[in-house]
């Protein structure tokens, strides 16, 4: 028999696509922020590189004659932008698991899952992915039917499958802590580049009002204020829109991701608690 041919289907270290980058792969839906920013670091100097070549584009003078805020805007908006797409391709993996190709426990009617029978599941399941433990629906049934073959106790099964949908949930939600970090910082951003706008435009006018001798002097003076007006509007513009997008975008896979928890949970019960019976000789047990 082919070597390739025993492999499970579901390999996490070679279809993780953050495996596949750069290796070091967050586990389920969570991403390596760390590895990921320098990736957001090669997309913002990818970024600049068109408009530093042709300065005459529209998009030009808002990005790099505005001082150093909208750099990091760019950064930010940037590293948030490849870090949602890393947990998109993360989740359409994990998604995989509950494709009926994949199923874990056998469909005939007369199979039940007890102390007796974990075995042929957790055989199943080993035979499907490489490493269950980066999969969330096969690390939840993983750890409730160890505890049954441990123990024996199907009573517990249920109940350690719904505290192990519990943590999943938690799990989750600290997984966008950083990205709804980004969410708002990209608009203080905009609002520090603001102050910063107006400062120079106020400090500007005062020099004017001081030194200008004649109406041609104060027009040509007046320049400079301008420009401090436009830092101050054009930071705010962008980092409200990096903000919006990002923040949309968060919204739709958040709740995409939500709706893949609620059908491993439905998943465990149809599949994992159903499947339960109390033997004889458990009940005598108990």
């Amino acid at each position: 028999m082919n070597s390739s041919e025993s492999l499970p289907p579901l390999r996490w270290n070679r279809m993780d696509i953050e495996q596949r980058l750069y290796g070091g792969g967050g586990r389920f839906t969570r991403v390596n922020m760390l590895r990921s920013s320098v990736v957001g670091l090669a997309i913002s100097v990818l970024f600049y590189l068109p408009l530093i070549a042709f300065p005459k584009l529209p998009l030009s003078p808002m990005f790099l004659e505005r001082g150093s805020t909208p750099y990091a805007i760019v950064f930010l908006s940037a590293w948030a932008s490849f870090a949602l797409i890393i947990k998109w391709r993360k989740l359409a993996l994990q998604r995989l698991c509950l494709h009926e190709e994949y199923r874990v426990v056998p469909a005939t009617p007369g199979f039940i899952l007890a102390a007796s029978s974990v075995d042929v599941v957790m055989n199943n399941i080993h035979n499907t992915v490489d490493d269950p433990r980066h999969f969330v629906l096969f690390n939840r049934i993983q750890i409730a039917l160890s505890n049954l073959r441990n123990l024996g106790r199907v009573g517990d099964v249920e109940d350690i499958l719904r505290a192990q949908g519990g943590h999943d949930e938690s799990s989750m939600e600290t997984s966008y802590s950083v990205l709804n970090s980004f969410v708002w910082a990209i608009p203080v951003l905009g609002f520090i580049g603001t102050v910063l706008g107006l400062s120079q435009a106020i400090s500007q006018f005062g020099g004017v009002l001081q030194g200008a001798a004649d109406m041609e002097a104060i027009k040509s003076s007046l320049q400079g204020v301008t420009g401090g007006l436009a830092t101050a509007f054009e930071t705010t513009l962008e980092a409200l829109v990096a903000a919006l997008l990002i923040q949309l975008w968060l919204a739709f896979l958040k709740k995409a991701e939500e709706e893949f928890l609620d059908e491993c949970t439905e998943y465990c019960t149809r599949n994992v608690v159903n499947k339960l019976r109390i033997m004889v000789y458990e009940g005598d047990a108990e």
